[in-house]
């Protein structure tokens, strides 16, 4: 890895963690849980930086950072006795599309406002946006219930 990618690797895992933690103490999280969510955050967003890095799509990557963070979560959770949730949805707030989604809201504004005549490219990028914001979404909430349905037992209910 050259230096100049750890760089852009680490201070993205900087930017994620204050955005992880800042919004973890939004959600009133435990203090003693706070390095934690901050962790989660950053290892979530650098590991789909790097991976989009490597060439892969940033949906792809969304999935796979989320899945770490699900996984890590669940590690976090059985070490500090907090449920996992605490951990995973502010680490994978960080992921959250918002520029996109804002410019697929602001492209469907001007779509509405656009003559007939211009509104078919405008309708091909605001679809391609709001799309991919989807996407994003999904591989955010598939990826941060998968490991927790995949390696949490349910007991049955008892009658």
């Amino acid at each position: 890895m050259n230096t100049a990618l750890l760089l852009t690797v680490l201070e993205d895992a900087l930017w994620s963690a204050l955005a992880a933690a800042g919004f973890a103490m939004l959600f009133n999280v435990p203090v003693r849980t706070l390095p934690g969510c901050a962790i989660l955050g950053a290892v979530g967003h650098a590991a789909r930086t790097l991976l989009m890095h490597m060439g892969m799509s940033v949906e792809a990557g969304t999935l796979a950072g989320a899945t770490l963070v699900g996984f890590l979560g669940l590690v976090f959770a059985r070490r500090w006795r907090t449920p996992a949730t605490v951990y995973t949805l502010s680490g994978a707030i960080p992921m959250v599309p918002g520029s996109l989604a804002f410019r697929t809201m602001i492209g469907l504004l001007r779509l509405a406002e656009a003559a007939p005549e211009a509104a078919a490219p405008m309708l091909a990028d605001v679809s391609v946006s709001a799309i991919k914001t989807g996407l994003i979404l999904g591989a955010i909430a598939v990826g941060i219930t998968a490991p927790s349905l995949l390696v949490v037992r349910q007991r049955p209910l008892a009658r």
